[in-house]
């Protein structure tokens, strides 16, 4: 491999990297999201001729992270923290892992990484209506499952 190979793939990865970890961490939580980076990234690394013909690089090694994982399909994981004040709200990991797949990643991107609704469209190869549904269905079950209700 020559030098100038590297650092295009270097360079290719610094700008992929965070987005692909966001949306795979996401869908399958912090550790197995981590895990199908790493699995994209090293299946870009060599596959990295085929990979420079993909317009969308992130929406094509999601599905690669995707695609690693299928064979341990389990259930995402969200660790609720001990602390005395938790960040966030403790119910939150589990209500977000009782969504579907698309609703989780639809809330998770849009609202906790403010991607846009096109965005995660791309990502998951669907159309913009489509995420929307799946964002407002996931919003209506975290709402239910945390008993908020939309007026103040």
């Amino acid at each position: 491999m020559t030098e100038p190979d590297r650092e295009e793939f270097q360079a290719m990865v610094a700008v992929v990297e965070p987005r692909l970890r966001r949306a795979l961490v996401a869908a399958y939580g912090f550790d197995k999201g981590r895990e199908a980076t790493a699995a994209a990234l090293a299946w870009a690394w060599e596959h990295r001729r085929r990979l420079r013909k993909i317009d969308q690089k992130v929406a094509y090694l999601f599905r690669v992270g995707q695609s690693s994982l299928r064979v341990k399909k389990t259930a995402p994981l969200f660790e609720i923290p001990h602390h005395e004040e938790p960040w966030i709200e403790p119910r939150l990991g589990s209500a977000l892992a009782a969504l579907s797949e698309r609703q989780r990643i639809a809330v998770v991107l849009v609202y906790g990484f403010r991607w846009t609704l096109a965005e995660v469209a791309d990502l998951t190869g669907t159309r913009i209506p489509t995420v929307q549904t799946h964002l407002e269905r996931g919003l209506r079950h975290l709402r239910a499952a945390m008993e908020v209700s939309d007026h103040a």
